[in-house]
Order: structure tokens, then sequence, then C-alpha cells
């Protein structure tokens, strides 16, 4: 362990910040397929559900790097102090409103979908930039960082486990509006204590009247591709679980998706705490190739299962190929940001998981409709050769720029 950097995160931070971190983010895990839950058992329709859980990503594609933008200028915790605030009161708005009527309208619900979506405490990416910065501000060993961001993904795939089961878990035995009352506590309680928390002070804003720092365009072209392909990987997110939900209705019973889902984060989870393991001789760019690619090709699993135990194990095996994808990426992302944007760049990041996730809801819930969750699962298949064909041209980038050659 000592060897690779896991034995130097807990005097950095401390022994509550590990749980304090991931129960802070654990509300935004559950809010996607929760509010497709619920719209769903209200409705009665896929599609609706679907378009909740879009336009959940849509407001946070715009909300999430606004959020780090202001971060950056303004500092981490009066940011997601008023973002908690917000954020709370749209959950309670959504909730009541997704439990109304089976006959939401599309408008209102898209309105305030949205609006949910945008003001959403970006609880992963502000993690990110406190580990980059004390890394950085100490000096500490490469390792250390790689460890800490395999720790960061680990705990994002935790909450895709938990998340997913939670919402599966209280909507198919106690009721549907559960787990977004449950988001709606915890994002009023955790998320100001994690605002506060000393961490914070690593990050350093940089004020607005500071000499503006312009991004080449070769990094530009960097952030692109990186974006592209955490959209691609939300995207498989967005059909996996789209396309589980409605191989749960198939079974019987569409709440069930949720926990289903969970076998993809289970294993994933497993797999980004393997990375800081694997050679250094294994670069980044390599990495990201290699796990993409697995990930497609094990994606066309997801078409064979009958039975529940199948699709489970199905997941299960899919999933290996998530984790490291998120640890390389986020890791590619804090060596390409210009200085004083690495708040916005990790929220972009972030941002393009939720947004891919919206694409594949929506996409995916339209297939669902029309042709079973055999169509979802292909969407699944497609976004995976997104992702493959974004770390080619990324592994490009780093070997025809100069400037990017401290990229690994």
């Amino acid at each position: 362990m000592k060897s690779t950097g896991y034995s130097a995160l807990l005097p950095l931070v401390g022994r509550s910040y590990l749980p304090l971190a991931f129960f802070a983010r654990l509300p935004l895990a559950m809010l996607t397929i929760g509010s497709m839950t619920l719209v769903t058992a209200t409705t009665g329709s896929y599609a609706m559900g679907g378009l909740a859980a879009a336009m959940v990503g849509v407001g946070s594609a715009v909300g999430g790097p606004t959020i780090g933008y202001l971060a950056d200028r303004l500092g981490q915790r009066r940011v997601l102090l008023c973002a908690a605030f917000l954020h709370t009161i749209m959950l309670c708005v959504l909730t009541w409103y997704g439990n109304a009527s089976e006959l939401i309208a599309p408008g209102l619900l898209t309105l305030i979908s949205l609006l949910t979506g945008a003001t959403g405490p970006q609880v992963g990416p502000m993690s990110r930039v406190r580990w980059i910065s004390m890394t950085r501000t100490k000096k500490a060993n490469p390792k250390v960082l790689g460890a800490a961001l395999g720790v960061e993904s680990m705990l994002d795939e935790l909450g895709f486990v938990f998340g997913p089961v939670a919402v599966g878990f209280l909507a198919s035995l106690l009721h549907p509006v559960l787990p977004l009352i449950i988001a709606a506590v915890l994002t009023a309680v955790l998320v100001p204590i994690f605002g506060m928390h000393r961490t914070e002070r690593a990050v350093v804003p940089v004020p607005k009247n500071t000499q503006r720092v312009k991004a080449t365009k070769i990094q530009l072209a960097a952030i692109s591709t990186l974006v592209l392909g955490m959209i691609g990987l939300g995207t498989v997110f967005g059909a996996s679980a789209a396309g589980t939900l409605a191989f749960a209705g198939a079974m019987g019973d569409s709440n069930r998706g949720g926990l289903l889902y969970g076998a993809v984060g289970l294993s994933s989870a497993l797999a980004a705490l393997s990375v800081a393991l694997w050679p250094a001789k294994f670069k980044h760019t390599s990495r990201w190739i290699a796990s993409a690619s697995f990930l497609a090709l094990s994606s066309i699993l997801l078409q064979l299962p009958q039975s529940t135990g199948l699709m489970l194990l199905m997941l299960f095996i899919v999933g290996f190929g998530v984790g490291p994808i998120i640890v390389v990426v986020m890791t590619l992302g804090g060596e390409v940001a210009p200085a004083g944007r690495l708040s916005t760049v990790m929220t972009m990041l972030s941002a393009g998981i939720v947004v891919g996730t919206a694409i594949g809801n929506g996409v995916a819930g339209l297939l669902a409709e029309s042709m079973g969750y055999a169509g979802a699962y292909w969407a699944c298949t497609v976004a995976a050769t997104v992702i493959a064909l974004a770390a080619m041209a990324m592994k490009l980038l780093v070997r025809r720029s100069t400037q990017l050659q401290q990229v690994s």
C-alpha cells in the first residue's frame, strides 16, 4: 500500500473526510435514476421518466461548469453553501411535482428538472481539485495523487452502486418519492459540512482582477477530447440504466432496475482501485484505449441474458471497463487544465458524464419504448465505441504536441 501512495492519503485529509465526501455526493448519484423511477412510476411512461432524467442532465451540464468557474473565482466554501441551499429546494419541488399526478405536463417537468440539475453541488469535482491542490502544494510523490484519484473514482462508483440500489430498494419496497426526499436531506446536511471542511483551504481562488488565463489551442483540443470521452461514458451509464430499468420491467417490476444496475458500479469501483497497482509503463492514454475497448466489446454481452441472474453477471463484467476510464480521464484533465481553471475543467468533465447520462436516458428510453431493452443496450455499445475513439484521438494529440509532453 505504501508504494502505491494510499498510506499518505489519510494524513492529508483526516479520517472523516472520505466518508463525508462519499455521502455528500450520494444525492447526485441518486438523482438521475431517482427522477426517472419516480416519474415512470407516476405516469407509467418510460419516455416521460427518461425526459425527467435527461433534463436533470442538461441542467447539470450548464450548472456544473458554472459552479466550477465560480469556485475558481470565489472559493469552494461560499459556492457550495449556496448550491446546497438551492438544490435542496429544487429536490423538494421535483419530488412533489413528480408524484402529483399521472397527467404531468412535459413543459413544467422539463423546467423543474433543468433547475434541479443546474443547482447540483459538484462535490466530486471539488474533492478532486482539493486533492490535486494539496499534493501539488506539498510536492507529494505522483503516486499519492494517483491513489487519491483512484479513491475518488471508487467513491463515485460506490455512489453508482448505493445510489441506484437505494433508489431501487426504497422505490420497490416503500415508495418512489423516498429516494429524492433522502437526497434532499443529505444535501441540506452534508454538503455544507463538506464545504466548510479544512481541506477547502488548500484551494486558493483566483480573483477576477488577475491576469486572464488563456488556454492554448492544443489544451482546448485535449480538454474537448476528454469531455467527449466523459459524454460517451455518461451515455453508457444512461443507456445501461434505461435498458436495465426496461429489462426489470420485462421481468415484472421496473422499480428493481436500480438494484440490478448497482452491479456495474460495484465492479467499476473495484477496477478503479486497481489502477494504482498498474505498472507505470502502462501510460494513461494506453490505459484509456484498453479500458474503452473492453467496455465496448463487453457491452455486447448485455444482449444475451433472459434471466435476472445472468443479467446481474453481465452487468458486473461490463463495469470492469468503467472505473479505469474515470481515473485516467480525471488524471489527464488535471494535467492539461490551464492554471487557475482546475475547478472549471473538473466540473466540465463531470458535467460531460451528466450530459451523456441525459443523452443515454433520453435515447435509450425511446428505444426501450419501441424496441425493448435490447435497443437500449445497443445505444450503450455505440457510446462505448465513441469513448474508444476519443481515447485514440487523445493519444494522437499527446504524440504530436510538444506542449503535452508532460502528459503520460
